[in-house]
């Protein structure tokens, strides 16, 4: 397991999602939040060890669109060194399509789905992306 610096672990998922960004080349609003420290659930038992992880929405498109782009990047993946390990439904009672894929050197996986609007929860049409590092141990 590699020994890194927390905040070059998460400057580096903020930028493996910019990269997943421009490959979904969708121009949505983009939710603002920043790449978080959490305990690697992989190593419960082991102390000061860690993930970075990333998430995030684009919403405020027309839902044509997001499938469309939701394809492209199912193709774009691929050409930019990610192996996609799950492509289908995920696990939800609306059975959101899910891209799971992680990336050539395993230091990033990447899940994304795409959301359908649910008026009865209030929720709106969009892209959530999650990008995760590998576990690491803390400097």
């Amino acid at each position: 397991m590699d020994v890194r610096d927390s905040t070059t672990v998460q400057d580096d998922v903020e930028k493996t999602s910019s990269r997943v960004l421009e490959m979904l080349a969708l121009k949505g609003k983009v939710t603002e939040a920043g790449a978080m420290i959490a305990p690697c659930s992989d190593y419960e038992d082991e102390e000061h060890v860690y993930r970075a992880h990333h998430p995030w929405s684009v919403y405020g498109v027309p839902f044509a669109d997001m499938q469309k782009a939701f394809d492209h990047l199912r193709d774009e993946l691929p050409k930019n060194g990610w192996r996609i390990v799950k492509d289908g439904v995920d696990g939800s009672v609306a059975k959101s399509p899910q891209i799971v894929a992680e990336s050539s050197e395993g230091e990033f996986a990447v899940d994304v789905r795409l959301h359908r609007a649910n008026k009865a929860e209030n929720a709106p049409e969009l892209i959530e992306v999650t990008v995760e590092s590998a576990c690491f141990k803390e400097k």
